[in-house]
């Protein structure tokens, strides 16, 4: 099998073929906004009714037709802890599968760039806070989403092999905790700040005196604006070339407690917060080193209120977040 060579040849124009692949999720619609923003006019989606990323020959199919010269991958099977601990062969299978279709057959069609986003739960459970993009595969992986993550893995590992083998030009991008507009606020199926989203609105709503929160509210945890990280994957997308994945975050953190209670502040709930010890914490603390994008020039712009403010917002105006 054979394929074009791809080199970088300079940074996007503004009519350069860009496919956003996920532009209906929470990272992926960011990445449209900012590319409008910014300008770019010639953006390629595709529904997953239209073009489902999990079958090769559909996928093949698609890049010979619409030869994309620069590809965003943020599709994905995404979920909190109950989502991933109940299917996990299918976290594992459908990132696996999917991300291989998309990054292979972009080599294959000669694609000029490619950015791959991550997860910070591909690095180690225990790894030295805050953590270096260099310490990715020394140590063991957080036992709740680790399906999930070696999925992540093997879809950045692609990209430097690719760029080993072929010299392409594939770069990987980890974001810390998303939030933001479009978001999932499933009751189970969520991360943990959309889910307390939900959990307070609903406790306000009907009174309730109480709410019970996982766990020890102990774990400390780092939060993005997903519109900070779309500024970021298209400034690396133009900024930055190598193997080494880039981290994507504030360097800020909090407990889950503070956060809990900062999100009931935003929703404006007056009850009780109960916590459920016996429910699981996770990984103890996740907080990125973010000196990398730093260094090339980038940093983040939201804090964690003002943006969990605006997140609230999208539950309230998008009834099909907030429904399904």
């Amino acid at each position: 099998m054979s394929a074009a060579k791809s080199l970088n040849d300079g940074k996007m124009n503004l009519n350069s073929k860009i496919y956003v692949a996920g532009h209906r999720g929470m990272v992926g619609s960011a990445i449209v906004r900012e590319l409008q923003r910014q300008g770019y006019t010639n953006i390629i989606t595709r529904t997953h009714k239209e073009l489902d990323l999990c079958r090769q020959e559909a996928v093949e199919a698609f890049f010979a037709a619409e030869k994309p010269e620069y590809v965003f991958l943020a599709a994905a099977k995404v979920g909190g802890i109950v989502a991933n601990q109940n299917a996990l062969a299918d976290f594992m299978y459908d990132n696996m599968i999917l991300e291989m279709n998309v990054i292979h057959a972009a080599w294959k069609n000669g694609c000029k760039k490619l950015e791959f986003l991550g997860s910070s739960c591909i690095y180690p459970r225990l790894a030295p806070q805050p953590m270096k993009e260099n310490c990715l595969l020394t140590g063991e992986l957080e036992k709740t989403n680790e399906a999930y993550a070696l999925a992540k893995i093997s879809g950045l590992k692609y990209c430097e092999f690719l760029n080993r083998q072929y010299g392409t030009d594939y770069i990987s991008v980890m974001p810390t905790n998303l939030y933001g507009p479009n978001d999932n606020y499933h009751p189970e199926h969520s991360h943990v700040l959309p889910a307390l989203i939900r959990r307070f609105h609903e406790a306000k709503e009907s009174g309730a005196p109480y709410v019970t929160c996982w766990g020890t509210g102990k774990p400390l945890r780092e939060f993005l604006y997903v519109d900070d990280l779309a500024n970021l994957c298209v400034f690396l997308m133009n900024n930055y070339s190598g193997n080494e994945t880039v981290n994507a975050g504030t360097g800020k953190e909090l407990s889950i407690r503070e956060l809990t209670e900062l999100v009931a502040k935003v929703v404006g709930y007056q009850g009780e917060i109960r916590w459920d010890a016996s429910r699981p914490d996770g990984t103890p603390r996740k907080l990125l080193d973010v000196s990398k994008a730093q260094a090339l020039g980038w940093t983040y712009k939201t804090e964690l209120e003002d943006g969990i403010r605006m997140a609230y917002q999208d539950f309230l105006t998008n009834p099909m977040r907030a429904e399904r």
